[in-house]
């Protein structure tokens, strides 16, 4: 683990800023839905030391974790008389800000968001508490017009978001094959199109895109269209497991109300734990909750590949966390980070320990 490094600030964060935010599983879009979702609690349940806690999670598979969690009342449960108030976000900046301003206390994010949120703080926001999900992003390709790696080359290749997680991993990947590409233009040797996930599938079928670096279900979905996966990310990683949600805390939250996250803390670790026992139950249980948040339920030819391809688990996998920070240095989005205290997982490990499991480790940037 490398010493402590210089404050970071996002060199591109005024042109990020005034750019529509857009819809990724990972929580990099527009705006937080205003459809805050209060739990029914028992009338002779004990409070914690908080009459609520206020959640946020994205409409994703990445998030089945708080999904499921919240539409199987697994974590009310174990948070007793004490109020979940749920509200889902399309957004990690829009999460962020509201964290900041005291209107949300944790939340289920991306690593970006995440990274981006703690050092424009000067880490004085929030920690990174838990992992929640790894895998899910896959490069997909139109086959007529790609068949290879390298006739990656030259074409036209879709990402969620100016510096978002995909985005971050696309760029670094070009880099790695001796390609050479602008981030800020995404001109180059590939034309790195910012696409909004929402409308990726219509600019695939329309042709104006070749392919996509996309999370799920976004790839299946273009999969569904016709396009071929030519390469899964996490194929790119040690024990092919890199983190893509992250549960996060509001620092003042936590000091103020330890008992409250260590519910939830353990309220996910019990879900997780029913997803990776129960797959195919737990996946209907999700496409119910999208179904409720969307209108619109997933078809099986885009969530059961989709699904398999996500790893569900506690670890927040810090260690590629600090990896993907330095691929956003290596494409010039970000200067060099500090991430020092950027996770406590003190609660978490104590829930861990509790049910008999493997304590995580922090990388080294855990608080001090």
């Amino acid at each position: 683990m490398s010493a402590a490094r210089p404050l970071t600030t996002l060199r591109t964060l005024a042109a990020i800023a005034a750019l529509p935010l857009l819809l990724t599983a990972c929580g990099y879009g527009s705006d937080s839905a205003d459809d805050d979702k209060q739990a029914q609690v028992a009338a002779d349940a004990k409070k914690l030391s908080a009459d609520e806690v206020r959640i946020g999670y994205f409409p994703n598979l990445t998030h089945a974790t708080a999904l499921v969690g919240v539409e199987e009342g697994i974590f009310q449960k174990e948070l007793g008389g004490t109020t979940i108030k749920a509200s889902t976000f399309n957004a990690g900046p829009s999460e962020i800000e509201a964290l900041n301003s005291g209107s949300l206390d944790i939340g289920w994010i991306g690593p970006s968001p995440a990274i981006n949120g703690y050092t424009r703080a000067d880490g004085s926001n929030l920690r990174i508490i838990s992992g929640s999900a790894s895998g899910g992003v896959k490069l997909v390709v139109n086959p007529d017009r790609i068949k290879s790696l390298k006739d990656v080359k030259g074409k036209k290749i879709a990402t969620p978001q100016l510096g978002n997680t995909q985005d971050v991993a696309f760029l670094n990947w070009i880099a790695e094959q001796g390609w050479q590409v602008d981030a800020q233009s995404g001109e180059g040797d590939v034309s790195v199109v910012r696409t909004d996930n929402k409308v990726t599938p219509d600019a695939y079928k329309s042709g104006s895109i070749d392919g996509a670096w996309v999370p799920e279900p976004t790839a299946s979905k273009l999969v569904a269209d016709g396009a071929k996966v030519l390469l899964d990310e996490a194929d790119l990683w040690p024990d092919k497991k890199f983190v893509i949600t992250n549960i996060i805390v509001s620092q003042t939250f936590l000091k103020e109300h330890p008992d409250v996250v260590e519910a939830v803390l353990r309220g996910s670790v019990k879900t997780n734990e029913w997803i990776n026992a129960n797959p195919d139950q737990v996946k209907a249980s999700a496409n119910k909750a999208l179904e409720k948040e969307s209108g619109k339920a997933l078809p099986a030819e885009v969530i059961d590949p989709a699904w398999k391809s996500i790893s569900f688990l506690d670890d927040p996998l810090a260690a590629t966390l600090d990896t993907e920070a330095e691929h956003a240095v290596k494409a010039g989005l970000l200067e060099q980070p500090d991430l020092d205290g950027i996770y406590d997982l003190a609660l978490l490990n104590k829930v861990l320990k509790a049910e008999g499991k493997d304590e995580v480790d922090d990388a080294g940037l855990g608080v001090k």
